[in-house]
């Protein structure tokens, strides 16, 4: 196939794949993820066939949608291989995938390639701002999280078993995630957009605190 048809079919397959999901993880964060990481791409000079498809299928094969304790992106793998990709092509997309997900706040997430830079970047970006904060409340409504406890307090995750096993508030998703992402970026352009929300979760922070704090 023509890599333009393979762009075609994929955001097709994806758009139905995640037409009803409610968690924050719809189509049309997935089509962030993808205008980002060109726009990003295009600026750092990488692969940009390989950052969109990649950028297509990245939330595929997450735990937090599937299930799946794989490390490896089956059903990526799958769909790569009935577009009959490249076998070079295809393993350097499906490294791009692994190396995407944030594992906790003590763990490393490296990237080995430019196109991994930013579409992992693009992804972090997604998280947080405006959209970001409204995503984190969503997904926690999905998993029938509490909004807030002060008795619970954030815990730095050091190693990903328990940072996916979490259950605490969504504040705390704040304090062990999305505030630590904007020094994690890799790009130029992504780190000033990244500042840019950062300030912004920092201000509304302030604002839910000082709300909760004047009902007592």
């Amino acid at each position: 196939m023509e890599r333009s048809e393979i762009i075609q079919a994929t955001e097709e397959f994806i758009a139905r794949e995640f037409a009803s999901e409610g968690s924050g993880h719809d189509w049309f964060h997935v089509d962030r993820v993808r205008r980002l990481a060109l726009r990003m791409g295009k600026a750092e000079g990488c692969d940009l066939f390989i950052a969109e498809i990649a950028a297509l299928l990245h939330d595929l094969d997450d735990y937090k949608i599937s299930g799946s304790e794989s490390k490896v992106p089956l059903k990526a793998k799958r769909w790569l291989s009935a577009m009959e990709m490249e076998a070079d092509v295809l393993a350097q997309i499906l490294q791009v995938i692994e190396e995407v997900s944030y594992k906790g706040s003590g763990i490393e997430t490296p990237v080995s390639s430019v196109e991994s830079a930013v579409v992992q970047d693009a992804d972090r970006l997604d998280a947080i701002g405006a959209i970001g904060i409204a995503r984190t409340f969503a997904y926690g409504g999905h998993k029938n999280r509490l909004i807030y406890d002060p008795d619970i307090v954030p815990v730095m995750h050091d190693d990903f078993q328990s940072y996916k096993s979490s259950t605490a508030p969504t504040i705390n998703h704040f304090y062990e995630k999305l505030l630590l992402l904007k020094d994690r970026m890799n790009t130029d352009a992504a780190k000033l957009i990244a500042a840019q929300r950062h300030l912004f979760m920092e201000n509304y922070l302030q604002h839910f605190f000082d709300e909760w704090e004047t009902q007592g």
